[in-house]
């Protein structure tokens, strides 16, 4: 823990969901965390609240990642805070399902302007302020690999995360930061859990061999060990974090 202690992690779409469970985790760590969200304010300053009962530090960033000057004042607000930044982990993102014959051009440029354009926004300016021994944390999805029907422009969004992911680890040479991908498979969220019936819950739970869903703290522990000390030998890699899926 002591390893982690003082240095700064932001962390995008971290009001709930996957990204809240990111977090808590960095914060018990030792990290000084940043809490990024869009819309839910209420619930990222309840999430900061929490942190710092438990003896952590954490300060709220309002900012759209597809929004360029809003992620250039959420890194300003970061370093004014605390001195600089050490990580960055890309949790934000939307997920919306249509075939691609049926897709309009709201549903493709949404998803690529917040997946793919907000991932770039902020992995553009780590890469020019990221303090030398950093790390970066993309989020990608399994869907990449299952390439299942109705994900299509989610996945090309997050197969375009990836490629960012292998190329820039390969640019920031000589200064320490490792650049990896997580890929979650199916993940026990309300984003995924609303709207879906029992028995598709149940049978998307069987799909992998160790038969249950994921948590958004199966997630977190896989970033925490990507950005902590027993992760520095792992670069420029996507880790499919979904049970043995694919």
């Amino acid at each position: 823990m002591s390893s982690n202690s003082n240095k700064v992690a932001i962390v995008t779409g971290a009001s709930r969901g996957i990204g809240a469970a990111i977090a808590e985790r960095l914060a018990e760590d030792g990290f000084i965390v940043v809490i990024n969200y869009s819309g839910s304010e209420a619930a990222a300053e309840e999430l900061a609240r929490k942190i710092e009962e438990r003896g952590g530090r954490a300060l709220t960033a309002k900012a759209d990642v597809s929004d360029v000057d809003a992620v250039r004042r959420m890194f300003d607000a970061a370093e004014a805070a605390f001195g600089g930044v050490d990580v960055l982990v890309n949790n934000a993102g939307i997920m919306q399902l249509a075939k691609i014959a049926d897709a309009d051009d709201a549903h493709f440029d949404r998803q690529v302007a917040i997946n793919l354009k907000g991932t770039f926004n902020t992995l553009r300016e780590a890469g020019k302020r990221l303090r030398d021994g950093g790390r970066i944390v993309n989020f990608s999805t399994s869907i990449v690999g299952l390439k299942l029907e109705t994900y299509g422009v989610y996945a090309a969004t997050k197969a375009g995360v990836e490629a960012l992911t292998g190329i820039m680890a390969k640019e920031l040479r000589g200064r320490a930061i490792t650049v990896n991908a997580v890929a979650p498979g199916p993940t026990a969220t309300d984003l995924f859990l609303n709207g879906k019936s029992d028995e598709l819950i149940d049978r998307m739970a069987k799909m992998n061999p160790l038969e249950r869903l994921g948590t958004p703290q199966d997630i977190a522990a896989t970033v925490s060990f990507l950005v902590g000390p027993d992760g520095s030998w792992i670069n420029g890699q996507t880790l499919r974090a979904n049970g043995g899926m694919i």
